[in-house]
């Protein structure tokens, strides 16, 4: 059994209230009655049930990830319930969308996403987290990553040296992958944070696949790839000169390509059966 609590500012200051006019919205009847007598509701005991905290969907996404936790404390205060609550840090930040997917699993219906209350569900909250909680990802120090993985599915990233002599390269891939119905970005296509390796950390994190040319041993090139094997990202390589490829990237399959124009309409016809392949799977 817990407490979901859904509210639609966003959860996070360790004290908040909810009017008691909300409290036991989509909660069973025999739950309401176990909890409530003669309108006084047993606070105490609601209090002692480990709660889910959910800030309402939006239509954006940008709606923060939900906590597990706990109250600390419960008392009534003009029409509310007031709480002071603390989230487990043990536990991971469960994205919204993971929640939407298997909301019949904690008892949530569709709609109580976006909707203001506090609902009491009979749910062994723990047990449904073991079934569907992933492990806590390891959070590097030199750049930040989100707690919560989220891809974007028709994302594609694209890591290459910074030089007009690739530009032309770039023009393919964005065609090619614009003809697939996909989004294809470079670093130098977003300023979003003050550090560059920041945006690049970030569009790798949220990107389907990461295309990565080698030409020219580009020791950025090389780190991206990195980054991008760490996250478990798919990547596709390239190169122009075989011997770009470093030793130990050599047992990977790598595609290598002509800069001209019949060898960039080569390379498109490659990337886009490889991406192909890889959106199928």
């Amino acid at each position: 059994m817990y407490n979901l609590l859904v509210k639609a500012n966003g959860w996070g200051d360790s004290r908040d209230e909810m009017d008691s006019s909300r409290i036991f919205e989509y909660t069973e009847d025999y739950l309401e009655r176990r909890f409530k007598t003669n309108d006084t509701i047993d606070i105490n005991s609601l209090a002692k049930l480990p709660c889910l905290f959910i800030q309402e969907t939006w239509h954006d996404g940008s709606q923060q990830n939900a906590r597990v936790g706990y109250i600390v404390n419960a008392f009534k205060s003009k029409g509310a319930i007031k709480i002071e609550y603390a989230f487990d840090n043990s536990i991971p930040p469960l994205a919204n969308e993971h929640l939407k997917e298997v909301a019949g699993e904690y008892g949530i219906a569709d709609f109580e996403f976006s909707r203001t209350h506090w609902a009491v569900k009979d749910i062994d909250l723990y047990k449904v987290l073991l079934r569907y909680l992933k492990p806590r990802r390891q959070l590097p120090k030199v750049f930040e990553i989100s707690d919560v993985e989220r891809i974007e599915p028709s994302l594609i990233s694209v890591m290459m040296p910074f030089a007009m002599a690739f530009d032309a390269v770039y023009e393919k891939l964005k065609a090619i992958t614009s003809d697939l119905g996909l989004h294809c970005r470079r670093a130098d296509d977003i300023w979003e944070n003050p550090a560059i390796i920041q945006d690049v950390v970030s569009l790798i994190d949220h990107s389907r696949v990461i295309i990565c040319d080698c030409t020219g041993r580009n020791p950025n090139v090389f780190y991206e790839i990195g980054i991008a094997h760490t996250l478990g990202r798919e990547t596709i390589l390239l190169t122009q000169n075989e011997h770009d490829i470093p030793f130990d990237l050599r047992h990977l399959r790598y595609i290598k390509y002509l800069n001209n124009n019949e060898g960039l309409e080569a390379l498109g016809e490659t990337v886009a059966s490889r991406l192909r392949t890889l959106l199928n799977e």
